[in-house]
C-alpha cells in the first residue's frame, strides 16, 4: 500500500516527468525550444578576474548555475576578490565575513560554523555533498577555491540529510587559461606565521581544448595564543578537456596537511564569570598534536544538448586520515585563577566519502508558459574508524604563569579504549520543475525522495564487549515549492517553503531509534539591483525544528516530541558603488526559542547573537596624489551571546571590532599589503563553551604584511 508521503512524493516527480514528455511532443512539432532569459553555466559563473564583490550566478541550493534573483532564498557569495582583499586562506575566516554567518572559533580548519541557530554538517565542494566535524579539522583552504556560496536555511531537495543551517557551497579553481599565467603570494604576521601560495595554469595544446592548472601553499608559525601553532600544505591540480564543443570532462586532485598544535581555549569561574586574563594566556601542554591528511578526486562531465538541454555527472572521492592528541583544562577556574585538574584525549581515525550525481536539466514550453525541469539521482557512502582514549589528572595549575611543560604527557595516552566504527549510505532521487505562467512570474515545485542507513558499532577494546546501533529510512520526502515575481527589471518577489530531515540516534521506550528530525522553513524576501551597481536583497525567515529527542521524566528512553523555532530579519547589499568602491554588508535579527519541553520559552541557539552586523570594503584610489592605493576594512559588531554547561550560563558581551587595510600597486600586476587586525585592540570573547573548556579571547591587535604578484 502507498503511503501518504510517497503519494505526493510520485505526484511531484510526475509533474517534472510530464514536464518533460511535453517538451519532446513540444519539439516533435517546433523544433527547439528558444527560452531566452534562462541561463546555463558558463565564464561568468567563475568570480576571479572579476574585481567585484558579487557574483552574476550562483548554484548553491541548485544544480543549474542561475541569477541569484531567481533562488527563492537567502544567498551570499564571497568572491575571489574578497577572499584576496580580506586574506582569508581557511573557510572560517572568509565565512566569518559572511552576513548571517556565526563562527565559534577555534584551531584553523577546526572551527564551528552556524546558521539561523544550527550548526552546519556538510560542505559542498562545486555542488558534491562532504560531511564536515569541526573535531576533526578538515575544513578546506582557500587557495584551491574561486568562490563560497552560502544558501541560508534547509536544501533538503538536493541532499535529502543534514541540518537546517543551510548548504556552503565552494567552487574549486577551473582550469580555465589559454595563455600560461598565474599569481604567486607571500604573507606574514607579526605572530611568527609566515604562508606562500602559487597559481599557475595553461593550454597544453594549441587549440586550448586541454587545459590544466596547478596550486601549491605552504604555511606554518605561531598564533596569538602561546604554544599555538598552525601548520597547512596543500597541492591541486585540475585538468580540463573539451571533448567536443559541447562536451567538457574535469578533473580535480587536491592534497591537504594540517599541522597544528592544538589550543582548547580557557575555563570560566565556576558561576560562569569569564577570565580575562591576557589575550596570549593558554592551557596547552608542551605535547600538543593534530595531525590530518585530506586527499579529493573530484570528477565530472558535462553536455549540452542543442535546445538548451544539458546532462551532468559527477563524483567526488575523499579520504582523510587524522591523529590527534592534546591537553586541556578539566575543570573551573578557582578564585586565584588556577584549575584543579587536566583533561587530556588521544583519537586517531580514517575517514572515506564517496558521492555521486547524475542530471538533466532540459527547458520546455507547454501550453505557451516557459519552463524547465531537473531530474537526477545522487548517492553518498560515508565510513569513518575512529580509535580513542581520555582521561583526567589531578594537580594545581596556574593560568596566570602557565607552564606547557609542567603537564607530562600521560604514559596511557597510546592506549586506546574504545573504537568506534561508522557506516552511512544515501540515496535519492529528485526532481524540480520551473514554470512561467507569466514573463514575471515563476512557480518552482519539487521533490526528492531519500533512502538512508546507518550503522554505528562502538567496541571497548579491553572487553570487546560491542553494541550496534542501526537507523534507516525508506522513501523520505522532503518537498520543495517556490515562487519569484519580478516587481520591475530590477526587483524580484519571492517566497519558499523547504524542509529537511536529521537523522538521531536516541531510542524510545520500545528501544527503537527515533524518527528523524524534521525542519521546515518558510522564508519571504526581497531581492534587486541598485542603480549604483550594488545587489541588495531583504528576508523575514521562520525555521522550525520538529521530533527532536526529548527525554521522559524519570525514565531511560526518549520521545521524538522536542520543537524548536528560530525566525528572523536578514539585510544584505553586495557589489560596487561606482567603479572604485567595493561593499558587501548585511545586518542580521534572529530570535530562537524552545516550543515545548523543560526549556519551553528559553533561548534554543544561545550561541547566536540576536543582533549582527558585517561590513566589508575596499576603496581603489584612481586619481590625485594617492592614486595606486587602495584602502578598506572590516567591521564586525554583535550582541552578547552564551552558552549553558551543566546548568551554568556563561555569557560573553557583545563586541565590535575593526580590520583595516592599505595596498599598493607595484608594476604590472604586483601589490603590497599592509593588514592590521583588532585595530582598536578590543578585548572581547569570541566562543564561550563550559566552565572547564572551549572559551576563547579573540585575537589581539595584528600586524600583517602580504606581496601578490599576478603574471
Amino acid at each position: 500500500m502507498m503511503t501518504t508521503g510517497t503519494t505526493r512524493a510520485a505526484l511531484l516527480l510526475g509533474t517534472a516527468l510530464a514536464g518533460l514528455a511535453g517538451t519532446a511532443l513540444q519539439a516533435q512539432d517546433t523544433g527547439a525550444t528558444d527560452l531566452g532569459t534562462l541561463t546555463v553555466e558558463g565564464a561568468s559563473y567563475e568570480t576571479e578576474g572579476t574585481n567585484s564583490y558579487k557574483s552574476g550566478l550562483i548554484s548553491v541550493g541548485e544544480k543549474a548555475a542561475m541569477t541569484p534573483r531567481e533562488v527563492p532564498q537567502s544567498t551570499t557569495v564571497i568572491t575571489r576578490t574578497q577572499i584576496e582583499d580580506g586574506g582569508y586562506t581557511a573557510l572560517e575566516t572568509a565565512l566569518d565575513a559572511a552576513p548571517g554567518i556565526m563562527i565559534l572559533s577555534n584551531d584553523t580548519g577546526r572551527s564551528s560554523i552556524f546558521s539561523r541557530g544550527f550548526e552546519f554538517d556538510y560542505l559542498y565542494y562545486d555542488g558534491l555533498p562532504a560531511p564536515v566535524s569541526s573535531i576533526y579539522g578538515t575544513q578546506p583552504d582557500l587557495s584551491i577555491m574561486d568562490h563560497i556560496e552560502v544558501l541560508k536555511g534547509p536544501s533538503g531537495l538536493f541532499m535529502g540529510t543534514g541540518s537546517p543551517a543551510g548548504s556552503v557551497n565552494m567552487r574549486l579553481k577551473q582550469a580555465n587559461r589559454t595563455v600560461p599565467g598565474g599569481s604567486y603570494r607571500f604573507s606574514a604576521d607579526e605572530n611568527g606565521h609566515a604562508r606562500a601560495e602559487i597559481d599557475y595554469g595553461a593550454a597544453l595544446n594549441a587549440e586550448g581544448t586541454l587545459r590544466a592548472r596547478t596550486v601549491l601553499a605552504w604555511a606554518d608559525g605561531d598564533g596569538a595564543v602561546d604554544k599555538q601553532e598552525n601548520g597547512v600544505s596543500q597541492v591541486y591540480g585540475t585538468l580540463a578537456w573539451d571533448i567536443t564543443p559541447a562536451t567538457t570532462a574535469t578533473l580535480s586532485f587536491s592534497r591537504m596537511e594540517r599541522d597544528i598544535a592544538p589550543f582548547n581555549g580557557l575555563p570560566s569561574y565556576a558561576d560562569g564569570s569569564l577570565l580575562w586574563l591576557d589575550p596570549s594566556a593558554t592551557s596547552a601542554a608542551d605535547w600538543n598534536r593534530f595531525d590530518n591528511e585530506v586527499t579529493d578526486i573530484v570528477a565530472a562531465v558535462e553536455h549540452h544538448f542543442d535546445g538548451g538541454a544539458r546532462l551532468k555527472a559527477s563524483l567526488r572521492q575523499s579520504w582523510q586520515e587524522g591523529d590527534f592528541a592534546y591537553a586541556y583544562t578539566g575543570s573551573a577556574a578557582a578564585a586565584d585563577n588556577s584549575v584543579s585538574r587536566m583533561s587530556w584525549l588521544h583519537r586517531n581515525f580514517e575517514i572515506e566519502n564517496l558521492a555521486l550525481d547524475l542530471h538533466g536539466e532540459l527547458p520546455f514550453a507547454l501550453g505557451g508558459m516557459e519552463g524547465m525541469a531537473i531530474l537526477g539521482a545522487d548517492m553518498q557512502r560515508y565510513d569513518n574508524d575512529l580509535y580513542a582514549v581520555a582521561g583526567n589528572v589531578n594537580g594545581r595549575s596556574d593560568l596566570d604563569d602557565w607552564d606547557v611543560s609542567s603537564f607530562a604527557e600521560p604514559a596511557n595516552i597510546d592506549n586506546y579504549t574504545t573504537r568506534t566504527q561508522t557506516s552511512t549510505e544515501s540515496r535519492g532521487l529528485y526532481a524540480q520543475l520551473r514554470l512561467k505562467p507569466l514573463q514575471a512570474l515563476t512557480l518552482i515545485g519539487g521533490a526528492r525522495l531519500s533512502w538512508y542507513e546507518s550503522e554505528v558499532t562502538t567496541t571497548t577494546l579491553a572487553t570487546g564487549r560491542q553494541s550496534t546501533t542501526e537507523m534507516s529510512e525508506n522513501g523520505k520526502v522532503t518537498p520543495y515549492l517556490g515562487v519569484t515575481y519580478d516587481l520591475s527589471p530590477a526587483a524580484t518577489l519571492y517566497a519558499s517553503y523547504t524542509e529537511i530531515f536529521q537523522p538521531q540516534s536516541a531510542l524510545d521506550a520500545s528501544g527503537n531509534v527515533l524518527d528523524p528530525m524534521e525542519g521546515q522553513q518558510y522564508e519571504l524576501g526581497l531581492k534587486g539591483q541598485l542603480a549604483s551597481g550594488l545587489d541588495v536583497s531583504a528576508a523575514l525567515f521562520r525555521l522550525e525544528q520538529v521530533n527532536r529527542a526529548l527525554a521522559v521524566p524519570g525514565e531511560s528512553y526518549s520521545e521524538a516530541e522536542g520543537a524548536v523555532r528560530v525566525q528572523g530579519l536578514e539585510l544584505e547589499a553586495a557589489g560596487e558603488i561606482g567603479e572604485n568602491l567595493h561593499l558587501a554588508a548585511g545586518y542580521t535579527y534572529t530570535d530562537t526559542e524552545y516550543l515545548n519541553g523543560p526549556s519551553q520559552g528559553a533561548a534554543f541557539s544561545t550561541y547566536t547573537p540576536a543582533h549582527l552586523f558585517k561590513l566589508s570594503a575596499e576603496y581603489e584610489v584612481t586619481q590625485g596624489v594617492a592614486v595606486g592605493w587602495s584602502f578598506g576594512g572590516q567591521l564586525t559588531a554583535m550582541t552578547g551571546f552564551s552558552s549553558v554547561s551543566g546548568g551554568t550560563t556563561i555569557h560573553a558581551p557583545g563586541y565590535g571590532v575593526v580590520d583595516l587595510s592599505a595596498a599598493r600597486q607595484i608594476g604590472a600586476g604586483g601589490e603590497l599589503r599592509l593588514t592590521l587586525a583588532n585595530a582598536l585592540d578590543k578585548d572581547y570573547y569570541s566562543r564561550v563553551g563550559g566552565t572547564s573548556v572551549f572559551n576563547f579571547r579573540g585575537a589581539p591587535r595584528t600586524l600583517g604584511v602580504a606581496f601578490t604578484q599576478k603574471f
